[in-house]
């Protein structure tokens, strides 16, 4: 699973810190010898192909990738310094969006400033962007035959239990023993379940409580039809309109802006917009859109091009990767030059902290509303007790090979080959 930090790192000292994600990077790997400066600045060739391979092949979530960014840029290859890796790494984490592509960014930007941020951004996203569309043209196309059925039988239970595992490594690094993160974890979870939405102003309560609690002292100072071809608009309920592209760029853009923690806390607040709001997709083809995302990859959130797609085609899905990406693309170059100015600011960390805290219940709240759908009778419950036993058992068990073979053993339990 591609943007669930969990998977990857150990325990924070001081939830909300934002160096401390940094030292469960750094703990994670085996130093042959000390990183300091940047010894070497690669072409801009040789940068791109990094990000680009490093889109395609990245698997394991946010720090297992902010991982091999450390391992291959900074302690082997030297073209980045350790400083503006932790840096990068440090605000990544103050903003909403997606970790890792942040994290990216801003590496683009310490390259080459707003060029080199936007060439690294496309080449670390157009990856899983262009696996995901195929997956979903694969998905409308053959959607409806009893082994895909059956593949996604299964994918289902496994993805419940990877979400359920997550939520509980995020317990372990963001809340650990603080009583109001750990409050503010259990009425998120709460409010999750029982509405089985997001709410925004929820979250940004949180990190308002937070800060009034920890650091209160606040420092001084159309028409579609005639102009695009329809195939580009073809989703699962036939052409879309430019209206609906639109509709989809906006939501998705809000929900890029908002949504704080592991790429994992985006799931509740699409869920709330994409099966409640607009009906887009039901109940299982939004869990089926997870799992899709599970088995690609590069970032979790863009299971949003598989919704986008499903939705209006071609331009869905990019409308949909866009508007999620642009607004964390944003909050890593605009204030990419002033960041050592408020890096620090207690009132930002500690805001972050409780809304990192409030996305965590929400993920567990997520688990169990999607877990009412996905876990229905013996052979599901079967497969989630499996994927959490092996996840926890296995040590760096691969989670997109624990999707396909929890999505084989579908196969075979309803494809038709076992009755």
């Amino acid at each position: 699973m591609r943007d669930d930090p969990p998977a990857r790192g150990g325990d924070r000292a001081t939830p909300g810190r934002p160096r401390d994600l940094g030292d469960d990077v750094e703990s994670g790997m085996k130093r042959e010898e000390p990183a300091g400066e940047a010894t070497r600045t690669p072409s801009m060739r040789e940068f791109l192909l990094y990000f680009l391979r490093l889109g395609s092949f990245g698997f394991g979530g946010p720090i297992a990738l902010a991982g091999y960014m450390q391992r291959d840029l900074v302690e082997e290859r030297r073209w980045i310094s350790k400083q503006d890796y932790l840096e990068g790494l440090a605000l990544a984490q103050l903003m909403p969006g997606p970790l890792a592509a942040q994290l990216a960014i801003y590496l683009g930007w310490v390259r080459a400033r707003v060029v080199g941020a936007t060439l690294v951004a496309f080449c670390f996203v157009a990856p899983s962007w262009v696996m995901v569309l195929a997956l979903s043209l694969l998905y409308v196309r053959y959607g409806g035959l009893a082994w895909m059925q059956g593949a996604f039988y299964g994918i289902g239970a496994a993805v419940i239990a990877i979400i359920a595992r997550s939520a509980v490594k995020l317990v372990k690094m963001t809340v650990q023993k603080d009583k109001l993160l750990w409050g503010i974890f259990a009425v998120m979870m709460a409010v999750t379940a029982w509405t089985a939405t997001e709410i925004i102003w929820l979250f940004l309560g949180c990190g308002v409580l937070t800060v009034l609690v920890r650091a209160p002292r606040l420092p001084a100072r159309t028409r579609s039809a005639a102009v695009v071809p329809a195939w580009l608009l073809t989703g699962l309920g036939g052409a879309a309109s430019l209206g609906a592209v639109g509709t989809i760029f906006l939501y998705f853009a809000e929900a890029g802006a908002f949504v704080f923690g592991s790429g994992l806390a985006i799931i509740p607040f699409l869920h709330g917009g994409v099966v409640d709001k607009y009906h887009w997709l039901t109940e299982r083809q939004f869990l089926d859109a997870v799992a899709v995302a599970m088995i690609t990859p590069g970032p979790v959130v863009i299971t949003v091009a598989f919704v986008g797609f499903l939705v209006a085609g071609v331009l869905g899905a990019a409308a949909a990767a866009v508007g999620v990406f642009l607004p964390c693309y944003l909050m890593v170059v605009v204030p990419a030059p002033y960041y050592r100015r408020f890096a620090q600011n207690p009132q930002i960390k500690a805001f972050v902290a409780g809304v990192t805290s409030a996305a965590t219940g929400a993920i567990a709240g997520a688990a169990f509303v999607l877990g009412r759908r996905a876990i229905f009778d013996l052979p599901t419950l079967a497969i989630f007790g499996g994927t959490l036993l092996v996840l926890s058992r296995v040590r760096k068990a691969p989670e997109p090979l624990v999707i396909l073979a929890t999505g084989l053993i579908g196969v075979l339990l309803r494809g038709g080959l076992v009755r």
